[in-house]
């Protein structure tokens, strides 16, 4: 079969198939997208059908017009209009839903017609060089569409005011850091402390002058609605075994820095927006934080995610401090993926208790500061046989020790330590009292 016959053909099935690819693609945006989630499948089908039917017969124009100007010997471009009907539907679909998640529908819609394309593809024999511009064709036409999107419908993309970004950075983070104080309208915008800087601290406290002085924030929020706050960085950005999960040194300098922007693409279909439709995300400390309207998946093995639980106004400052614990525990034992400081277990707890890490440092291992070097070396053998299971052998190559000599320094170190490393109590203190030095670092 020739080839040139494969791309027509392709999108011929899919069209006769419309019914189930439109099925596939509801069911995608239903899943990754909660607002998309929160409407009938029946209210969303007739526009999502009518965006596959103009994505296909673009596919098969441009064929014919590559053809036909193969034939008469001239370069034939593809060609990416989109008819001014459905740009209009677009438009008018942004007064129900946010106009963020249908820009990301048409990116999850455009992928899952790329895979099923390719299939067929496949099928009829078809080649990675016939796939190529067709996939150039489909993002072209996502493209096209995001743009009138933004023109249409005034999204304030980050960056587009600087001024504005500002405003609104600082109002999210007076949220997230307890530092926004309500307003008693029927409405329930908020309002924060007009001497808030955007520079408090990221334990939800907030200090007098703050919480006295109030002025109307740039863009409202909805007093009432629940959100989940986050804290988020990149895999990069945090080591693993970083002491305390510290951001870069760099940290994250607001939307107009690449790793800023990157992270906010990832978790896009999930922020929550403003009355004016602009996402609820800011910095706190060099890393990217917010709020979602529900927890991502997808994101195992591209985010290091805090997250806290769904709160009104008046909890997410607790909520987020519960996140950063999540984060800093995460990013610690180089965990990537979605987590809550609840399944992170002890590890956040470490985190969020160092008065009794404090406590079990001196009980554990205190004894070993008087012996300097030695006392430092039985405290690396200890850690190495946690860290490896409690198998005496494999800690001992990570230390390039003999089993014996690792044998005789954990014996050692129980006598000094009075810690029976048999016990599982006492094996929990020390593991506790090291994690807790690893992320909190000696007493001061």
């Amino acid at each position: 079969m020739e080839t040139s016959t494969t791309v027509p053909e392709s999108a011929a099935a899919l069209h006769a198939g419309i019914d189930a690819l439109t099925n596939e693609v509801i069911d995608g945006l239903r899943a990754q997208l909660p607002s998309y989630a929160a409407v009938s499948a029946d209210q969303i089908r007739p526009r999502v059908m009518a965006s596959l039917r103009n994505g296909l017969s673009l596919v098969q124009r441009w064929t014919e017009e590559r053809r036909a100007a193969r034939g008469s010997g001239r370069d034939g471009g593809p060609a990416y209009g989109i008819p001014s009907a459905h740009l209009d539907e677009v438009t008018a679909l942004a007064r129900s839903l946010p106009v963020e998640d249908i820009i990301s529908a048409y990116r999850i819609g455009t992928d899952i017609v790329w895979r099923r394309f390719g299939e067929e593809m496949t099928a009829r024999g078809g080649t990675a060089e016939d796939l190529l511009p067709i996939a150039e064709t489909l993002r072209a036409w996502v493209d096209a569409n995001t743009l009138r999107i933004v023109r249409s419908c005034r999204v304030g993309l980050p960056g587009d005011d600087p001024a504005a970004d500002h405003r609104h950075a600082a109002m999210v983070r007076a949220l997230l850091l307890g530092e926004a104080r309500w307003d008693k309208s029927p409405a329930g915008f908020g309002t924060w402390g007009a001497g808030f800087t955007g520079d408090g601290p990221a334990d939800g406290h907030r200090t007098e002058r703050q919480a006295d002085d109030a002025e109307t924030p740039d863009g409202p929020y909805v007093h009432s609605a629940l959100r989940l706050p986050f804290r988020a960085r990149l895999p990069e950005s945090s080591p693993p075994g970083d002491p305390g999960g510290a951001p870069a040194a760099a940290g994250h300098t607001g939307p107009g820095d690449r790793a800023f922007r990157r992270t906010v693409d990832l978790l896009r279909p999930w922020l929550a927006l403003d009355e004016a439709g602009r996402p609820l995300v800011t910095t706190v400390d060099g890393d990217v934080a917010g709020l979602l309207v529900g927890r991502p998946a997808g994101l195992c093995r591209s985010l290091m995610l805090g997250l806290g639980a769904p709160a009104p106004a008046s909890g997410l400052a607790t909520e987020f401090t519960r996140a950063t614990q999540a984060l800093r525990a995460a990013a610690g034992f180089g965990l990537v993926g979605a987590f809550t400081r609840e399944e992170l277990g002890l590890r956040a707890t470490v985190v969020a208790l160092p008065a009794v890490g404090e406590q079990l440092v001196r009980l554990r291992l205190s004894p070993l500061a008087e012996r300097g070097e030695d006392g430092a070396q039985l405290e690396e053998a200890a850690a190495a046989y946690l860290r490896q299971g409690l198998r005496l052998e494999a800690a001992a190559r990570t230390l390039y020790v003999h089993p014996n000599t690792l044998r005789n320094r954990l014996r050692r170190f129980e006598e000094i330590t009075g810690t029976n490393l048999r016990d599982p109590a006492d094996l929990a203190e020390v593991w506790w009292a090291l994690t807790h030095r690893r992320f909190h670092g000696p007493a001061s």
